[in-house]
Parts: structure tokens; C-alpha cells; sequence
């Protein structure tokens, strides 16, 4: 049993020494922090989920959709969240492991949309806990396919602004190849940034 503790001695120290001044928290404490931001979460009030997250948290949203990437800081996690609950989007704990600095949870989480698109399945969080706050998390979905057929569905992108498309300019003899024979794909009129 002697071990353990100097380990967890081992890994403060070096927090420590190294001009970090995170202090590991018990197993138990990470895993009540994970516990009741779930109940927060449950509760639909963002403004007590977002008291779980560290000023500076990164969130990982794993896809090829329009919700997919890092979330970065509380407001834009919180915005994410706030969309998630447009779908009616829920997550219902199954299992859940800490240590000192991580929690991994297992939890199904799905939408609830009458007569639309809808995603059940598995989903895994790796949390990372620093001070009591969530500094990071990354998710993984069982079923990622099925996630991005839900999201694009979901939350559609908006069409592009009339007059932007990726026509040639009429009228424009420069939109020929040099050797004439046929279209120059790279002169078109588009709003994308060149």
C-alpha cells in the first residue's frame, strides 16, 4: 500500500517543481466532479454546467460535421451545449473510472427530435480534471457514422450568399486555357477567400 502514495507524492512533486499548481485530486473527487456535472447537465441549466469548466477548457468533438472540432473556453463549450439541446440531445450514465487527473466515462447518448433524425448510441469522455474543473475533454462515439448522418441533419449549413458560386466570369478572356482549349478553373467568381 506504500507504493500508491509515492507515486501520487511522485507525480505532485513534479506538478510542483515544474511551476505547475495543479494538485492531484483523489480518484473519488474527480469521479463526485464528473457526477454532478452530469446532474447540472441533466438539469438543462448551462449556467450550472458551465461552473464545471475551467476557464481555459478545451472540448473535442470528434466528426465530419458542423459541431465537429475544439471547442475552446467556457463561453464557446457552453454555446456548444446550448446547440446539442436544440436536438433535444440527452446523456444517461453507464459507467464511469477516475484517477487523480482523469475520468473516462461510458454513457448512451441520444436525441429526441418528433418526427426527424435522431442518434442513440455509445459514447466514451475522457476527462481531464484540474483543481475540481473540467481543463479538457475528448469524446469518442461508438457509432461515428451514424453521429455525422444526425449532426448534418441537425444543424445544416446555411446556403451560400446569392452571387457566390464558382462560375466562370463571363466575358472574361482570361478564363481560357493558354492553349484555348477550354475553361481556366482557376478564374472563377466565388466569396471564398483567396
Amino acid at each position: 500500500m506504500r507504493r500508491p502514495s509515492l507515486v501520487r507524492a511522485l507525480f505532485v512533486s513534479v506538478a510542483l517543481f515544474s511551476g505547475g499548481t495543479v494538485i492531484a485530486a483523489s480518484p473519488e473527487e474527480n469521479r463526485k466532479v464528473i457526477t454532478d456535472y452530469y446532474a447540472a447537465y441533466g438539469s438543462g441549466d448551462m449556467s450550472r454546467v458551465a461552473a464545471f469548466f475551467a476557464d481555459d477548457i478545451e472540448w473535442h468533438i470528434p466528426g465530419h460535421h458542423p459541431l465537429a472540432g475544439v471547442k475552446r473556453g467556457k463561453e464557446e463549450v457552453a454555446a456548444f451545449f446550448q446547440q446539442l439541446g436544440k436536438a433535444g440531445f440527452r446523456a444517461e450514465l453507464i459507467a464511469l473510472t477516475a484517477d487523480e487527473y482523469w475520468v473516462i466515462d461510458m454513457h448512451r447518448g441520444w436525441s429526441g427530435r418528433d418526427g426527424l433524425a435522431n442518434v442513440d448510441t455509445i459514447w466514451v469522455l475522457a476527462f481531464r480534471i484540474e483543481n475540481g474543473k473540467i481543463k479538457e475533454a475528448r469524446n469518442f462515439s461508438y457509432d461515428q457514422a451514424a453521429a455525422d448522418t444526425f449532426f448534418w441533419q441537425a444543424y445544416p449549413l446555411k446556403p451560400l450568399p446569392t452571387g457566390c458560386s464558382n462560375e466562370l466570369i463571363p466575358g472574361d478572356s482570361s478564363t481560357r486555357r493558354r492553349d484555348g482549349s477550354g475553361p481556366d478553373r482557376s478564374k472563377v467568381r466565388s466569396c471564398l477567400p483567396l
